[in-house]
């Protein structure tokens, strides 16, 4: 079946479990359900197709912003199904699915922003996947810090509705989120050492920006860590570090690709 069909199919699928999960929300329904695990998973499937298909072309590799950013919302959503055999992350699929729905839809209509790569050595396909799965993985942690302050906020102000009553114990939703940021850190750490190996000049003048930022993300989640373990950080100071760290990501990936793709006009 071509892009073209999968991909509306696939967002379509998507926001129709989201607004599923939506309705199991007010009803105040703590396990993700059947209906929404099962639209879930034909989704990723269209998504996943149509990700592969875009990015690995006949004669080489695309790794466009549009494509590459689908491929990203890809491995969260399955990292974020994956979890829930775990921990109680299902009400981030109200976020992450609408995301997800634009990105494979502008993946799949949107013009190419990049040359098709044929020089990409294992070194720096190691790079690329841990650089994927880190930013995935941080993501969750990100959101996952959005939520942890939301909820601390009505703790304090004695709100006992709301997100009180549909989220997990505080306790847990703060060692959901260390868990996430220790994975996280260490692809993180494996990203970076494959671009020190592997890539010609991590240095160079399109490549500086975004490992700066990249080395700033990790220094930030690492003092962080360090923090909760030694110190006893924990909730708001365990938040803003999280979603700093996060947003220097951004900037370093999004950010860069960006310019360097979109109004540069640079591969």
């Amino acid at each position: 079946m071509p892009d073209a069909i999968l991909a509306p199919i696939a967002a379509l699928l998507y926001l129709a479990a989201t607004a599923l999960q939506l309705l199991h929300i007010f009803q105040q329904r703590q396990q993700i359900t059947r209906s929404v695990f099962g639209l879930s998973l034909v989704a990723l499937l269209c998504h996943a197709v149509v990700a592969w298909d875009s990015i690995f072309q006949p004669g080489g590799v695309n790794l466009g912003f549009y494509r590459i950013s689908a491929l990203i919302f890809l491995v969260i959503n399955v990292a974020c199904i994956i979890s829930l055999a775990r921990r109680p992350l299902q009400n981030l699929l109200v976020i992450l699915f609408p995301l997800a729905a634009m990105s494979v839809l502008v993946s799949t209509y949107a013009p190419d922003s990049a040359a098709i790569r044929t020089d990409l050595a294992p070194g720096i396909l190691v790079h690329i996947v841990a650089s994927i799965l880190a930013y995935a993985v941080l993501t969750l942690a990100a959101a996952q810090a959005a939520l942890l302050a939301a909820q601390d906020h009505q703790l304090k102000h004695r709100h006992t509705r709301g997100l009180v009553q549909i989220l997990p114990p505080l306790q847990l939703m703060e060692t959901m989120l260390f868990e996430l940021l220790w994975v996280g850190e260490i692809l993180l750490s494996v990203a970076i050492v494959a671009g020190f190996l592997f890539l010609d000049d991590i240095f160079a003048q399109h490549l500086v920006h975004k490992t700066v930022l990249t080395l700033g993300a990790w220094l930030l989640l690492a003092v962080l860590l360090w923090g909760h373990y030694q110190r006893g950080w924990r909730s708001i100071t365990a938040v803003r570090l999280t979603l700093a760290g996060f947003a220097l990501l951004v900037l370093a990936f999004f950010g860069s690709k960006m310019v360097l793709e979109l109004v540069l006009h640079q591969p």
